[in-house]
């Protein structure tokens, strides 16, 4: 995959940001804290709902983690690392991953690492009905 986020992979939504947040596994780092919930298509059938609904990846870096130039680099460094994960997660997954202050002053392999811990504990965490609801 390219290190480019795709825009389908893109969470925007504030109900789908919401959803994870609600619904969602919880897995933290010292760097971030991210979410993930498996939702089930809620696309009407036909043509458009042939497609497995993709993964998508949302992004919260409040002005805790510092001014507009380090949040964007912290975001930035983030979405560009989430890419190398969606292969991995299953469809309908709703993954938002919350910069903590920590993450303004880590070097981008912490960040890495952190991410990697904290995707690994949320795709261990998903169960069986997490898939069907």
């Amino acid at each position: 995959m390219s290190p480019v986020l795709p825009t389908a992979h893109r969470l925007r939504r504030r109900r789908d940001f919401d959803v994870a947040a609600r619904r969602g596994r919880r897995a933290g780092s010292v760097t971030l804290v991210g979410q993930l919930a498996v939702v089930v298509d809620d696309r009407p059938t036909g043509a458009a709902a042939a497609a497995p609904v993709p993964a998508r990846v949302g992004f919260v870096v409040s002005g805790a983690v510092g001014p507009a130039v380090v949040r964007n680099r912290v975001r930035r460094r983030l979405r560009h690392l989430a890419v190398d994960y969606l292969p991995r997660m299953p469809a309908g997954a709703l993954l938002v991953l919350r910069a903590l202050p920590a993450a303004a002053d880590a070097p981008p392999v912490r960040l890495a690492v952190d991410l990697a811990l904290v995707v690994d504990r949320l795709l261990a965490r998903i169960e069986p009905a997490d898939l069907t609801t």
